[in-house]
């Protein structure tokens, strides 16, 4: 990877770092040097994770610090459920981001193919929030295709003539247009990851999300931060993708697990 990069944040790159993310961006990573960050919270569990606790404005306050200008967020996450009520932290903490200077640049939905939990007294939950904020416009967006579901001509009806006629014109239907703002994912071994290992985490999103994100948010050799990197997929596929990556977590755990999962690839590819 051959673009120009601050030398203290080169010294970061391509590695997974045991801490709490405040305190690591605060100590370690320089303003505006991050492109791009792809990142889940634990849900509505900020305060506890595998006994650590965490305060969501401070990293929010941390990420737009560290973020450049046109870089992006995305920032994906539920809401829980408790005696019958969401929580709708997923908004709340939307409106911080935008609160302390964020864009919220595009509401986007991750749809589960095969949801596991099923509700007794409501519809079964298949969705979680993608949230995209952008510190000012993003200076990236590489937009993702899908194939069309019809192909060759198709009449249409132009302006009336003068004369109270309809022109009618052939327009060649496209193969493939822009994916929308929702965004299907298989769920589980085979549909999140092969990777048998990077279960041990309880909440993993699929590879494919986050090298979706990746790919239509940056461009080979930015930068790519996962502050809360759990078992490692950001990186992993951020690594696979040619870009650079920042994991942190402060679990030991799954920070071994991230590091199992990318040493498989990490001796074929170098950049």
């Amino acid at each position: 990877m051959t673009k120009s990069i601050d030398v203290s944040t080169n010294n970061l790159l391509n590695n997974f770092y045991i801490d709490d993310c405040v305190h690591f961006m605060q100590k370690k990573m320089q303003d505006n040097s991050v492109d791009l960050i792809v990142t889940s919270p634990p849900y509505d569990n900020l305060r506890d994770y595998n006994g650590y606790s965490f305060k969501f404005e401070n990293i929010a306050k941390e990420i737009f610090r560290i973020v450049k200008k046109g870089g992006v967020v995305v920032w994906v996450v539920g809401d829980k459920i408790k005696n019958g009520n969401k929580s709708l932290t997923s908004f709340k903490q939307a409106l911080y981001f935008q609160e302390i200077g964020f864009n919220a640049h595009d509401v986007m939905i991750y749809a589960k193919k095969n949801t596991p939990f099923m509700r007794s007294n409501a519809y079964t939950n298949g969705y979680e929030y993608m949230f995209i904020f952008s510190k000012g416009k993003p200076k990236t967006f590489n937009p993702l295709k899908e194939k069309t579901a019809r192909n060759g001509f198709e009449m249409l009806v132009a302006n009336k003539k003068s004369d109270g006629k309809n022109n009618k014109v052939l327009k060649e239907l496209k193969k493939e247009k822009t994916k929308t703002n929702i965004w299907y994912y298989a769920v589980g071994l085979g549909g999140t990851t092969n990777d048998r290992e990077a279960f041990k985490h309880p909440a993993m999103y699929p590879e494919q999300l986050a090298l979706d994100h990746i790919l239509s948010w940056s461009n080979e050799g930015d930068i790519v931060f996962d502050p809360m990197c759990g078992s490692g997929t950001t990186c992993k596929m951020a690594f696979l993708a040619k870009r650079n990556f920042i994991g942190v977590d402060i679990s030991w755990e799954y920070i071994e697990i991230a590091k199992k999962r990318l040493d498989k690839y990490r001796s074929n590819l170098c950049f």
